[in-house]
């Protein structure tokens, strides 16, 4: 906490960013940051840098201010959030790389060791409860809880994958005091799909298969699908915790065409390490929700990824 508050005291420039299509909890962890920043220290310039942000997170202060396209700029300090390799955080990357002082904050457990400074704890279910740990409880203001209320909820499912502990509702808990519209939260941005949403999940579940006696399902997105419903890839958001829940499934995969000859695979599982088969294909996660991006042709790394379940 000492070399956290230390930095950030230092530096006058700081920039924030996290990994590629940003999820609620690397959405939530940066503008939080953010938040708690300028709430201390007004007189610094912060700005986010994020690949996108969805529809459904712009109720959080900051939201209208993240900075899309990368800059020249030299930061006095750059945060990595919710990331645990270089190359997901493109085109950021070489900002990162350029500012004065780096710092990483990341709940992955396959992330080695990212910038100057680290902060790295996979015990925690998300990136926003490592942040709640570094902050001190009565100096977070209720524009900062939503963030972080909302990256604990998106990472945990909503209290019910196997990363929630003790702490974790605890922090919650005191999140919750700080006046958070809870039904709000959820409801708006982990429940509510739009009909574009629930027509691209329709066509996924349509087209999943299922090996080794049912124990893994997969399922393919591809452009023609996409182009098809005027679908963009944060309406692909849920898709795998979907497949997940199927009756006898023990690992999802979920494969959708970026383009430019790119595929995205996630993974979710009820026990197996899919963290440990994303870091052969250059990815990472956790244990039980991992992925990776490839150029490879996808169903040749498919095949490999069933060999090795």
């Amino acid at each position: 906490m000492k070399n956290f508050i230390s930095a950030i005291e230092k530096a006058q420039t700081i920039a924030i960013t996290g990994h590629i299509h940003p999820d609620g909890d690397c959405i939530g962890s940066c503008l939080g940051l953010r938040q708690y920043i300028l709430d201390h220290y007004n007189e610094k310039k912060v700005d986010v840098y994020l690949e996108s942000v969805p529809p459904e997170f712009d109720f959080l202060s900051g939201a209208d201010q993240v900075l899309f396209e990368s800059s020249k700029e030299s930061y006095d300090l750059f945060f990595l959030l919710d990331c645990s390799s270089l190359d997901r955080i493109e085109p950021f990357s070489t900002m990162f790389e350029a500012a004065k002082k780096t710092f990483c904050i990341d709940h992955h457990i396959s992330n080695d060791g990212l910038g100057d400074t680290q902060i790295v704890r996979p015990t925690a279910s998300a990136t926003c409860e490592v942040l709640y740990e570094l902050f001190e409880n009565n100096k977070i203001t209720l524009d900062c809880a939503y963030c972080l209320y909302t990256g604990i909820v998106h990472d945990t499912g909503v209290f019910k994958h196997s990363n929630t502990s003790k702490n974790t509702m605890i922090y919650a808990g005191n999140l919750i005091e700080k006046g958070i519209d809870t039904s709000m939260v959820i409801d708006h941005t982990f429940y509510q799909k739009t009909l574009i949403q629930n027509k691209l999940l329709g066509q996924a579940l349509l087209q999943s298969k299922t090996y080794h006696k049912g124990h893994v399902i997969t399922s393919y997105i591809s452009q023609d699908d996409m182009k098809k419903f005027g679908a963009k890839t944060s309406d692909t958001n849920g898709i795998i915790d979907q497949l997940r829940i199927t009756e006898g499934v023990e690992v999802a995969i979920f494969i959708y065409d970026l383009g430019d000859d790119t595929y995205k695979f996630s993974m979710r599982s009820n026990g197996a390490n899919v963290a440990k088969i994303a870091q052969k294909f250059g990815g990472g996660g956790h244990i039980r929700a991992a992925g990776f991006s490839t150029k490879d042709n996808y169903e040749d790394v498919l095949t490999n990824i069933l060999k090795d379940l």
